[in-house]
């Protein structure tokens, strides 16, 4: 591929939460997951990218927000679609999320799928989702899902290359129109991320082998819900699915808690909900906030039992969402 000047491609892409949990590495190079997983894409939560291959680069950059950021998983992700372009030119990427960074939210899956969509406009190689999915899961394996919208299903796979664990979708965003309402129970960092913790529990957890063992009549179970749009079976594999993992990682030496106070209380009054004929269940991810899902018209009521939530500081609703798309690309081909 010959090129003059920089390539420049954008795209944005939103964060998913998983509905049956994905924690835990059967390949820690290839982000190969030790379970398979069930998401939906959210659309109230936007990360936004630009990536410019630029010759004058001597390294690849990445600035996240208003700071730089090291940028080894941005470049094994470029490096995969540089080799598939011909092309050696480093990166500066530039992204933006509009909402908390690295407090269980997700960022790193809506930041690699908006990176790998965007790197793949600037170097016009219009590769399909199957394949932006395997790279985007290199550098975070959850991003394998956000390149997807609604609801995404992405196997563990078997084969030791990964080829078999891209992600694939279940329904599309309309298929099944479901709130979400994500309370925010604090807005910094996690203190530790999920590829430690990962690797953490893996080694100390006494629940492992059960989690790794059950893990697929939970697919099984929640595949089956949404494609039958069953919300009362979906919300009960949903919940066993959310406390297994969390147990899992309660139980690692020393344990794993990512949850806070607001964290229980939310759940408690999510609940209470529930008890009083409320259709609505709860998931958490690794970190301390808490998603609310329910059916549409019942949206208000739950985002008005979070607010009363002590330590809640914030609630966003969302619905579901597409997923990573191109919002720009302005690639400069020569002869």
């Amino acid at each position: 591929m010959s090129t003059e000047g920089p390539l420049i491609g954008c795209a944005e892409a939103h964060p998913n939460i998983a509905l049956v949990k994905y924690w835990g590495k059967r390949d820690e190079k290839l982000n190969l997951p030790a379970v398979g997983s069930i998401s939906v894409t959210l659309d109230a939560l936007t990360t936004r990218t630009r990536v410019t291959f630029d010759p004058a680069l001597r390294r690849d950059e990445l600035r996240l927000g208003d700071g730089e950021a090291g940028a080894a998983r941005v470049s094994v992700c470029l490096d995969l679609l540089r080799e598939k372009a011909g092309v050696g030119w480093y990166a500066r990427v530039e992204s933006e999320n509009d909402f908390p960074t690295g407090a269980g939210l997700a960022s790193s899956a809506s930041g690699f799928a908006a990176l790998v969509r965007a790197a793949d406009a600037a170097l016009g190689l219009g590769l399909d989702e199957r394949e932006l999915s395997g790279i985007a899961r290199r550098g975070s394996g959850s991003a394998a899902r956000s390149i997807f919208g609604g609801y995404v299903e992405w196997p563990r796979g078997e084969r030791p290359d990964g080829s078999d664990s891209v992600a694939h979708q279940l329904l599309p965003p309309g298929g099944w129109p479901l709130a979400v309402l994500v309370a925010i129970t604090t807005r910094r960092s996690k203190p530790k991320g999920s590829s430690e913790g990962m690797k953490h529990t893996a080694r100390t957890s006494p629940y492992w082998e059960a989690w790794v063992e059950g893990q697929e009549e939970d697919l099984a179970a929640a595949r089956g819900a949404i494609l039958r749009r069953d919300f009362q079976a979906l919300a009960e594999v949903s919940e066993r699915s959310c406390l297994k993992m969390h147990a899992l990682m309660m139980a690692s030496s020393p344990g794993l808690l990512y949850w806070n106070g607001a964290t229980v209380e939310a759940i408690h009054a999510i609940r209470g909900l529930r008890h009083e004929g409320i259709p609505v269940f709860f998931t958490v991810d690794a970190g301390p906030q808490v998603k609310a899902i329910c059916l549409p018209s019942f949206a208000d009521e739950v985002e008005r039992a979070l607010r009363g939530v002590g330590g809640v500081l914030e609630v966003i609703r969302s619905g579901i969402g597409d997923g990573a798309r191109v919002t720009h690309a302005m690639p400069v081909v020569g002869d």
